[in-house]
């Protein structure tokens, strides 16, 4: 999905646009990783831009209707993902070589360069996302707020059981007799230990 700056006009504008079940996909299994999620249905998202003093405002709202295994069971469990964000969207910086410090005698003074953080970023960039000034890509936008709103585990119910760690029976459907208590093999041999 992609915005025209020149599409936003004074009153702003009002996007309602399908994601498809493949967008959601990609955006639940990053660079191939399998995260247990995935989408089962497309998913309708709205947003809304409006410009402000140089940078676009971004508001968006999504419900992508996801499955993902319980994690103690393993059973599938179905649930929307509520999704609200806010972003400040702002033109790329340009540099130029001078500005950079890469001309002439600037470029031979190790103190006039800037020095890469390697990663760390600047105070004032945390609640900014860049864009090159004329054309907003939204999917990268989308995939990550989809990753940044998966809840750490899922469960199917609150109160549920799991599978017996010997047999592997679900507990939930039925007891499957196992003993519960199991005991290291290594420190088996402290049973026979009879203490007065």
């Amino acid at each position: 999905m992609l915005v025209k700056i020149e599409e936003i006009d004074e009153d702003g504008l009002v996007l309602d646009e399908a994601v498809s079940e493949r967008t959601l996909s990609e955006a639940l299994s990053p660079q191939g990783q399998d995260t247990g999620f995935r989408a089962d249905r497309p998913a309708t998202f709205k947003a809304s831009f409006r410009k402000v003093s140089g940078s676009v405002l971004l508001t968006g709202d999504l419900a992508p209707h996801v499955t993902a295994p319980c994690k103690r069971c393993l059973r599938d469990v179905t649930m929307d993902l509520p999704i609200h964000f806010t972003l400040n969207l702002v033109p790329e910086p340009r540099q130029t070589l001078e500005d950079a410090g890469l001309d002439g005698e600037a470029a031979e003074d190790p103190k006039s360069q800037k020095r890469d953080s390697g990663g760390s970023f600047a105070l004032r960039d945390a609640d900014r996302e860049y864009f090159d000034g004329r054309v907003i890509d939204l999917d990268p936008i989308v995939r990550e707020q989809v990753l940044l709103a998966l809840p750490v585990s899922v469960v199917c119910k609150d109160d549920c059981k799991g599978l017996c760690p010997q047999c592997g029976q679900d507990l939930n459907e039925a007891e499957c007799g196992c003993e519960r208590k199991v005991v290291d093999p290594r420190l088996a041999v402290l049973k026979s230990i009879k203490l007065n």
